[in-house]
């Protein structure tokens, strides 16, 4: 893919990213915020964390994705009884006496992780590990996965019995965590009726696995002025208790705030939402844009804070 310069190289990002999201809202009816906010993730290289009840449509949503990217698909179910060598492939003794491996469902340009909170420790790394590193080890040899590489994982919020929650330092991994909510009803109404016919949307096929690597290596050569990266890494700064930016909500409620990794993801997401816009450069509105689902889930609220009911996206919108 060839472009004069990276402005019309933005201009295309942007033109991409809106037929893009017509043609996902054609099976995915009234998540517009959710869909940009994956596909914000994808351009940025991040990962996503979506928590919403059953039935939301999660696994619809990163199926249509991944058809309108033409991107190979995987669906790995989380359950207690999963094996690390189930996500990343296993060692076998081939016919020629030799061993080789076989390559497991993560060797695919977007995972669909359901239910990730289902499936113990052990495993639930496997795949954290695979996220980070891009590549898998297995007996001593390294096999890279397919650029790109993006990881949707699901988590249910309801059903808490049997479930191994992931550790705040694994939940940073994730660039966004995206919460789902029901849908409204007109948008029901328009769910109900198009899944209860005979109805089939024919989706085309927008953008080919290079041209997300050609976006995603533009998204960085995107420039951002002081004050927006001062902004950026202050607002992460101001979650952490007893420090130099740190609030006095922050000091009462929160005991635990967001690490560097965030004050990255909030410049990257910055940059990628002043593209998918139409905008050469990010302003702050743009950080303010990425901020609530960057930092939801690497702020922890203390005893206090759960007590009078103060959620962490109140506490977040204070500190925009």
């Amino acid at each position: 893919m060839q472009y004069k310069n990276e402005v019309e190289a933005v201009d295309a990002l942007h033109q991409s990213f809106n037929n893009i999201k017509a043609e996902i809202s054609k099976v995915v009816v009234g998540q517009d915020d959710i869909i940009k906010s994956v596909l914000i993730a994808i351009f940025s290289n991040g990962h996503c964390l979506l928590v919403g009840v059953p039935g939301l449509a999660k696994t619809l949503l990163v199926q249509t994705v991944a058809s309108v990217l033409d991107l190979d698909f995987n669906r790995i179910q989380f359950t207690p009884d999963l094996m690390p060598s189930d996500i990343i492939g296993a060692e076998i003794l081939g016919e020629d006496r030799h061993f080789k491996f076989i390559k497991g469902p993560v060797f695919s340009n977007i995972i669909l992780a359901d239910e990730i909170n289902r499936t113990p420790p052990k495993t639930q790394a496997a795949l954290l590990e695979a996220m980070q590193e891009k590549s898998v080890t297995a007996a001593g040899q390294t096999h890279s996965l397919p650029k790109p590489f993006f990881v949707l994982a699901t988590q249910n919020p309801i059903e808490q019995e049997g479930t191994y929650p992931l550790p705040e330092a694994q939940l940073d991994r994730f660039m966004f965590n995206i919460q789902l909510n029901y849908p409204a009803f007109a948008d029901e109404l328009n769910i109900v009726k198009n899944t209860t016919s005979n109805k089939t949307a024919a989706l085309q096929k927008i953008i080919h696995a290079d041209d997300i690597q050609y976006f995603q290596k533009l998204i960085r050569d995107i420039p951002v002025t002081d004050n927006v990266l001062e902004y950026a890494v202050k607002l992460a700064a101001k979650t952490r208790p007893n420090t130099e930016f740190a609030t006095e909500t922050v000091n009462k409620y929160i005991s635990w705030g967001a690490g560097p990794r965030a004050s990255q993801f909030l410049v990257l997401g910055a940059k990628c939402h002043a593209a998918v816009t139409g905008k050469y450069s990010p302003d702050i509105e743009d950080v303010k844009a990425v901020a609530e689902p960057i930092l939801r889930h690497r702020i922890v609220r203390n005893y206090r804070a759960e007590a009078e009911g103060l959620s962490i996206e109140k506490i977040i919108k204070d500190l925009l």
